[in-house]
């Protein structure tokens, strides 16, 4: 009777928990069918890197892997060989990582002060700031590159620097703030009674809380920086051409009557290499410090 009972005990759960696991099956096919729609252009420009261009204009890349066909380095070959690459991803750096660290820097105050601190007209400077959100870059190019004009700073890299940090200083306090504001106030609390001034509180509480938000704040801004094309080629353009990126190196790749198209295959994973790698080391702060800084405004 313990046995029957034990039997039916077990067929019962069994028999519940066979619904939840449909009821998520909708969703995990959609996911794949996700994954699969944002890979599968990925991968064909991937297949085509390795393929004489010849081939590529009469067969698609799916032709190519089933029988494989004899895969070429010819255009990788081609773009390493130019004198350039190597000089545009050093600026490539160069520009991304100041870029990248200013904006971080200068929210992480703000985002303090925002949250933490009281001052007069404290909510209308927020949201001042995040109704920057909406201003498009565009419209700031012009009277951008008269100041810059007359500062002398056209065609530097100083001027991409706070260009970059000028478009994402919007973005960066509003996340920042709102990470730092769902911070325990209990903490800043004990602080404030053992006489620790803003300072300390900054740098010793709310940074190390807040790293999270900042790591998934600077895969951010970085990948802008890295793959951006249009801010570098306005500040830099043809002024300064030993400072280009490896963004704009790679578009001159391609040639004005439309020759070279092949390499920009070869070029684009090229330049994935080092955003793949930034993701890869921070990305367990990534969905953290996202979802931490949405849920509150």
């Amino acid at each position: 009777m313990t046995a029957r009972t034990d039997s039916g005990a077990s067929t019962g759960t069994g028999s519940r928990e066979l619904p939840r696991w449909l009821t998520r099956l909708p969703l995990h096919l959609t996911v794949l069918v996700l994954m699969a729609i944002w890979l599968i252009p990925t991968i064909g420009l991937f297949v085509n890197s390795f393929r004489d261009p010849n081939e590529v204009t009469v067969s698609g890349w799916w032709t190519a892997i089933f029988p494989p066909e004899n895969f070429s380095l010819s255009n990788y070959e081609y773009v390493l060989g130019r004198n350039n690459i190597g000089e545009a991803f050093i600026n490539s750096l160069f520009i991304a990582i100041p870029a990248t660290v200013i904006p971080v820097f200068v929210a992480g105050f703000a985002g303090y002060a925002f949250a933490w601190m009281r001052f007069p007209g404290r909510n209308v400077i927020f949201l001042t700031v995040v109704g920057l959100l909406v201003v498009p870059l565009q419209t700031t190019f012009i009277p951008i590159l008269r100041l810059y004009a007359d500062l002398g700073w056209n065609g530097q890299f100083l001027a991409v620097w706070l260009a970059h940090t000028g478009y994402g200083l919007p973005f960066a306090i509003y996340l920042l703030r709102n990470f730092m504001s769902e911070l325990p106030r209990e903490v800043f609390e004990s602080a404030d009674i053992d006489g620790a001034g803003f300072a300390t509180k900054f740098f010793r509480l709310a940074i190390p809380m807040t790293i999270p938000a900042i790591a998934a704040l600077a895969i951010f801004q970085f990948l802008f920086t890295w793959n951006d094309l249009l801010v570098a080629f306005v500040y830099i353009g043809a002024v300064n051409p030993d400072n280009l990126p490896l963004t704009v190196v790679v578009a001159n790749l391609v040639q004005s009557t439309g020759g070279g198209w092949q390499y920009l295959a070869a070029a684009a994973f090229l330049t994935m290499a080092v955003p793949l790698i930034v993701f890869l080391f921070l990305q367990r702060y990534f969905v953290r410090g996202l979802t931490g800084g949405a849920v509150k405004g």
